[in-house]
């Protein structure tokens, strides 16, 4: 008996593979043998004793609910997080009358800490006749490599934060891609990507070396390294296929684009951009660093300039200036030069709670801590979802009270199966099975024995737990009962509780503690047609008001306008007015 294997759905591809068969592995026979009995018994045993004990519909398995504890151990974490206030001060300088921004670094030797007020306030006392001498100028070319091509949990990940896909949403477009797409003309349907479940980074000579001849002939020689770029795996990665790469770099994106949904082009877009970038040379940057002195204190600017674009020219950052243009320019600046005072800027911040887990960073979670494979991530997320275990608000994963009942339950009685390491290291055996190291069957004896005496525990202890829904202040329409908050794929809903008699149902409108910026009402979190969350009255639609961004409670200083929530990597969450574009750090202590 034989295989035969191709990672492309292409002619060549597919008559190299044919032309090379190979016996059957048996050994991979075995891994996939041992994942499937194991999935089995957890799955099969523990959902019908959930069935049994909670209620019926409901389900556990080896990685879920490993996913669905790593979720409810964030929430746990934030709850419990306590804010601690401290500050910042900035020095607004000028050198030949040009403006730049220096931060207090230290004191001393010492990195500094202000708790408060009161210190700072101190510190600016220090400063008030101290002069500002530049203490050292450092200059240095950095260098960016550019990141690899994708495997599945990364392009997961980016098309997450790039293209707002959902996990489900970019394996189903991936799968069209790869399958074919007709291209009319003589090609007919042409697969345009490689294989989408893989976890290595490598690519084949042949690819390899008709990019690097694409970006000669596109961009120049200074855009390819001296040597091909390699990525290594991590030691995790199975290594059997190939990275999500083009099965052929010369079909540029816009040359597929008319043939293409707009969802397919945009994610056929990311692919070859990120392959493209990944064989070329590194993006170099100038930054330099400015030290000065102000009596026993030490404040830092830094600046850089984007010299050479590099890979950054085809895949750089989402929102990333390009062009070559200045980033944060400082001027040119001499050791012992004497600085003028503009102004000292005192600034109050919190310490912020762990950020709930997106779809990518949980895929991100649980890949680094070995849990599952990439090609289960999309459908556990699914699944976790649909059993109502976990809504998303805002684009964030948070426990229901149902989740968190079954998985307290769980874990009172089968704290291994729900254990992070306790699930790598099963993953890591699996791999050792594929590898021919262990025997599949001993490995299923050794889990079975004390997951069969945990199981026969449970079932004898453990007493009918009844999760009751929460009431709400409003009456059915049609029967007068009070509807009660359930628990859907798409978030919570409002429901009769006299279900089947009564099927009435209605959307569960969600208030943000903020009132309406145009009227009496109340602004409500809401979903479009497409799902995407916005902000609403309650009112509507007598009144019309929408944001997309989370209204606060701050009126702006500059036109009283009510200013939004934004958040960003570079400068934090922020407040912004919507009008006239004034911006503040967003203190939500005091917001709230």
């Amino acid at each position: 008996e034989c295989r035969i294997e191709f990672n492309e759905i292409t002619k060549k591809a597919i008559l190299n593979a044919i032309e090379d068969p190979r016996t059957i592995d048996y050994q991979r026979v075995d891994a996939q043998q041992a994942r499937r009995v194991l999935d089995r018994l957890v799955g099969y045993k523990l959902s019908p004793l959930l069935w049994k004990k909670v209620k019926k519909g409901l389900s556990a398995g080896r990685v879920q609910s490993v996913t669905v504890k790593l979720i409810i151990e964030r929430e746990r974490e934030i709850e419990a997080f306590k804010p601690e206030e401290y500050w910042s001060l900035t020095a607004l300088l000028k050198s030949d009358d040009r403006p730049f921004e220096a931060k207090l670094e230290r004191k001393g030797k010492e990195k500094i800490h202000i708790a408060n007020e009161k210190e700072v306030q101190a510190i600016i006392g220090d400063l008030q006749a101290a002069p500002f001498m530049v203490k050292s100028v450092r200059k240095r070319a950095r260098r960016r490599r550019a990141l690899a091509p994708f495997v599945t949990s990364t392009l997961q990940q980016e098309a997450y934060k790039r293209l707002n896909f959902t996990a489900k949403k970019t394996m189903l477009i991936a799968q069209q891609l790869y399958e074919g797409i007709d291209l009319g003309g003589k090609e007919g349907a042409t697969g345009l990507i490689t294989y989408i479940r893989t976890d290595s980074p490598r690519i084949s000579q042949d690819a390899q070396r008709g990019c690097r001849e694409y970006v000669r002939k596109k961009y120049g020689e200074d855009y390819i390294p001296e040597k091909p770029n390699f990525y290594g795996s991590s030691k995790k990665a199975q290594g059997a296929h190939e990275a999500i790469r083009p099965t052929s770099v010369t079909k540029e994106p816009a040359m597929v684009k008319k043939n293409l949904s707009g969802d397919q082009f945009k994610l056929y877009e990311l692919i070859w951009k990120r392959f493209v970038a990944s064989q070329m040379s590194p993006a170099v940057m100038d930054v330099t660093t400015i030290d000065i002195s102000a009596d026993k204190y030490l404040f830092r600017a830094s600046g850089s300039i984007l010299r050479f674009q590099g890979f950054l020219k085809v895949y750089g950052d989402s929102g990333e200036k390009r062009g070559g243009k200045s980033q944060s320019r400082l001027p040119e600046i001499s050791e012992n030069e004497e600085l003028k005072l503009t102004e000292l800027i005192p600034s109050q911040h919190f310490t912020q709670p762990p950020p709930r887990y997106t779809e990518a960073s949980l895929v991100k979670a649980l890949e680094e801590q070995g849990i599952g494979r990439p090609s289960t991530y999309a459908p556990i997320i699914d699944t976790v979802l649909s059993r109502g275990y976990v809504v998303r608000e805002e684009r964030t994963f948070k426990p229901t009270e149902l989740g968190i009942i079954v998985i307290d339950l769980l874990s009172d009685y089968f704290n291994d199966i729900l254990d992070v390491e306790f699930t790598a290291n099963m993953e890591e055996k699996l791999d050792k099975i594929e590898a021919g190291e262990l025997e599949w069957k001993k490995i299923i004896g050794e889990f079975y024995g004390p997951f069969k005496n945990e199981l026969e525990k449970a079932e004898n202890e453990i007493g009918q737990i009844e999760v009751k829904d929460e009431e709400t202040d409003e009456i059915c329409e049609k029967c007068g009962r009070n509807l009660v908050i359930k628990f859907g794929r798409y978030g919570k809903f409002l429901a009769c509780p006299g279900y089947p008699e009564c099927k009435n149902t209605k959307p569960f409108l969600e208030t943000i503690g903020v009132g309406c910026p145009q009227c009496d009402g109340n602004v409500v979190l809401r979903k479009s047609k497409k799902g995407r969350s916005f902000y609403g009255c309650s009112n509507y639609p007598d009144c019309d008001y929408v944001s997309w961004n989370r209204p606060t409670k701050i009126q702006c200083p500059e036109c009283e306008a009510r200013l939004v929530e934004k958040r960003s990597k570079q400068k934090g969450d922020r407040a912004v007015c919507p009008k006239c574009g004034h911006e503040q750090e967003l203190n939500k202590k005091v917001e709230q």
